[in-house]
């Protein structure tokens, strides 16, 4: 089996006919069929009806008529996420088949408007919360024998399913890391935008002043080719024209790049301070300017004031399914719940009021710097499969503001783990941080697979 093609590469071939929408498909299928049930990364494959899809558009293509820019291209979406009738069981015992989508969330309909496949629901963790899914990490190194590396969470189905070719993008949601992290631990590439930017109807919520929707994909390329499909959220300033919704400026050379030490230095373990300063020699070597940042943010705070909005968020989303069964909800998630329901409203409003003062000082990047840069999360994947899927310090500060994120492997850590870092931009400036981003992905020349999927 050879390496899995990019879903850029997979857009480009279809449109020279030198390969078909069907041929990817039974390609991805053949992957789930193979690995799938070790990986245990997809909820529910609706196979008959992706080829179906598959045949049509295979018609469609050799007659030279394309949906969009993603004709034919397989895609998963994280099981939070309506997809019209099939289940949103958002990884909880709750929600049977009863919960099928009666529509597609307006995220879904945008990749299908632009002539995606929809495979199916990869899985989540609980309510994208905290409790562990059964997903596999397919980069352990004893992934045969015993594996114990978790893929990360919430979004690990989606992650798993793209660094192993079952699908060539997906959906995936963050509300603290689970874009981010996931991402990083199974050596992939996702963008996080600028909070509000892209649309969160048809999404089982977390916490409202939280969420983002992004796209996960192999290389920046692929990325910048789903965001183009994403809608914009209502509220989210001027509609663009549904054919170019992030228009992009062209920008593509070296850039001046901002390190934040400090908090990152102070957490970060030895294996990613290794490879993070291996990947910033080799930017430097490209040409990138590297120039050290003083912070005025109070990082210390981010984790505890995130943690108390969430909660009360959290519990407001689910306080009546909780009061009537709350033995159905893990432990983790039952211990977010209780916290939330015992926060009192002042307790809630000074929390809102340190996010606002946090958000209007994370907004100050300066002027010099084109993009900050850290690493993506403070250790490698961590061995604790079945109790936690990691931690959020490395990216919850950027949940917390709202600022576009763009995350890309960067090398393998002394472990043989995949390590990234996250390029961080100003609100609303995607499209110049994705050519950044892809410029960084350039000078790594980071092109691994997990052996699995080889």
């Amino acid at each position: 089996m050879s390496n899995p093609l990019t879903l850029v590469e997979a857009a480009e071939q279809v449109r020279r006919k030198e390969v078909s929408p069907l041929e990817l498909v039974h390609d991805c299928l053949d992957r789930i069929d193979r690995l799938d049930g070790r990986l245990r990364a997809w909820v529910l494959v609706d196979r008959e009806a992706a080829l179906d899809t598959a045949r049509r558009m295979t018609e469609e293509a050799a007659a030279g008529k394309f949906r969009g820019t993603l004709h034919g291209v397989p895609i998963g979406i994280k099981d939070i996420i309506d997809v019209a009738g099939l289940p949103t069981r958002a990884g909880s015992p709750l929600r049977d088949d009863r919960f099928a989508a009666g529509d597609d969330a307006p995220v879904v309909a945008g990749l299908r408007r632009a002539g995606a496949i929809i495979l199916g629901k990869t899985v989540t963790v609980e309510f994208a919360c905290f409790d562990p899914s059964p997903t596999r990490n397919p980069w352990d190194p004893d992934f045969d024998e015993h594996p114990t590396r978790t893929p990360g969470g919430s979004s690990s189905g989606s992650a798993a399913s793209v660094s192993t070719g079952m699908c060539l993008g997906a959906l995936g949601t963050q509300t603290g890391g689970s874009l981010v992290r996931p991402s990083t631990y199974c050596g992939i590439a996702t963008c996080k935008p600028t909070f509000g930017a892209v649309s969160r109807d048809g999404v089982v919520p977390v916490s409202y002043h939280f969420d983002h929707v992004g796209p996960m994909a192999r290389r920046v390329a692929d990325l910048e080719l789903m965001l183009g499909c994403l809608p914009r959220s209502k509220d989210y300033g001027p509609q663009e024209s549904a054919a170019s919704p992030w228009p992009g400026d062209g920008r593509l050379g070296p850039p001046r790049l901002g390190v934040l030490g400090g908090f990152w230095d102070a957490t970060a373990d030895e294996n990613i301070r290794g490879v993070f300063a291996a990947a910033l020699a080799k930017l430097y070597d490209a040409g990138a300017e590297i120039m050290p940042i003083e912070s005025d943010l109070d990082l210390s705070q981010v984790q505890p004031m995130h943690r108390r909005i969430m909660a009360v968020e959290t519990a407001a989303v689910h306080r009546e399914d909780y009061r009537r069964n709350p033995d159905a909800f893990g432990p983790l998630l039952r211990r977010l719940l209780d916290e939330g329901l015992g926060i009192s409203g002042i307790d809630y409003a000074v929390a809102l009021a340190q996010l606002r003062e946090y958000k209007r000082r994370a907004a100050s990047l300066p002027e010099p710097v084109d993009a900050l840069i850290v690493p993506s999360t403070h250790t490698t994947a961590p061995p604790t499969l079945d109790t936690i899927t990691g931690t959020s310090e490395f990216q919850a500060p950027w949940s917390c503001a709202g600022l576009p994120v763009v995350s890309i492997p960067c090398g393998l850590a002394a472990d043989g783990m995949p390590a990234a870092v996250q390029l961080v931009g100003r609100y609303h400036d995607e499209p110049r941080l994705l050519g950044i981003a892809r410029w960084c992905e350039t000078a790594f020349a980071f092109d691994n697979v997990p052996p699995i999927a080889k």
